[in-house]
């Protein structure tokens, strides 16, 4: 595959099961070079599974999956070289300064010259100045911030961010949306997984909406807008917005759903 002009990321017809629960019902989507692709979807709704299998976690049961070229089953080793993978929550040690959490994840990968590399990241995400304390007294948006920036230690081409602003106070998630932009700014694809339809609308280049193991719609914000007619009110025309086409396409009880993202 010619990795220069296909798709950073490809998946076709993937599937997965756990026991009697059918979790990804054939889960098709491109996601292109340089670009944010938000998979949007309720909790329970498969996410965080189809991210682990593309990270090469987990196994599919059926379908396939390229990630830089490189077949997520056939060359496992491959995939994980080309990419980097931030959870949930802010995986730092917080017993080590900032700068610290860096060299160590630097010299982790065999990298040349941890320290240099340790402050480019601090002064690119604005972490200088709080590089010489201990991570465990970062604020939320912080830790977050650091977190990424050690994940981008080797200079991986495709991120995956799987609900990366969980738990953060307003300030915070703009702090790292203004991360994930520049990212994307500088040529990283990134794949990033929410819950949050104002953070799926501030960052994406293009939206899917996971649904019951289905992508059910994919497409830029003004596409998906388009879906459902502008509404008038008094003579001003009304755009609808991704809120609302989101709850139309998966239904108004979606919200209610309690279970757990697998």
């Amino acid at each position: 595959m010619n990795t220069v002009t296909a798709p950073a990321i490809r998946v076709q017809g993937i599937e997965k099961s756990f026991k009697d629960l059918q979790v990804l019902k054939g889960v098709d989507f491109d996601v292109a070079r340089g670009s944010i692709f938000a998979l949007l979807g309720s909790n329970g709704a498969g996410k965080t599974t189809l991210v682990r299998i593309l990270s090469t976690l987990l196994k599919s049961d059926a379908g396939t999956a390229t990630v830089h070229g490189f077949d997520v089953a056939g060359a496992p080793g491959d995939v994980r070289e080309s990419i980097s993978l931030t959870g949930q929550f802010a995986a730092v040690d917080e017993v080590l300064t900032g700068r610290e959490n860096l060299v160590l994840i630097a010299k982790l990968r065999h990298l040349k010259n941890p320290g240099a590399i340790a402050d480019e990241l601090l002064a690119r995400f604005s972490l200088t100045e709080a590089g010489g304390r201990k991570a465990g007294t970062y604020s939320g948006g912080m830790r977050r911030r650091l977190d990424i920036a050690m994940s981008l230690i080797g200079d991986p081409p495709i991120i995956f961010l799987d609900e990366p602003t969980t738990g953060l106070d307003p300030q915070a998630r703009i702090e790292v949306w203004q991360t994930v932009k520049e990212l994307a700014d500088r040529g990283t694809t990134v794949l990033l997984t929410t819950q949050y339809l104002d953070e799926a609308e501030q960052l994406a280049d293009r939206i899917a909406i996971l649904h019951e193991g289905t992508i059910i719609q994919n497409g830029t914000l003004a596409e998906l807008k388009q879906l459902l007619p502008a509404a008038t009110v008094e003579y001003v025309e009304k755009q609808p917005t991704l809120e609302e086409v989101f709850l139309t396409l998966v239904g108004a009880g979606a919200g209610n759903d309690n279970g757990k993202d697998s």
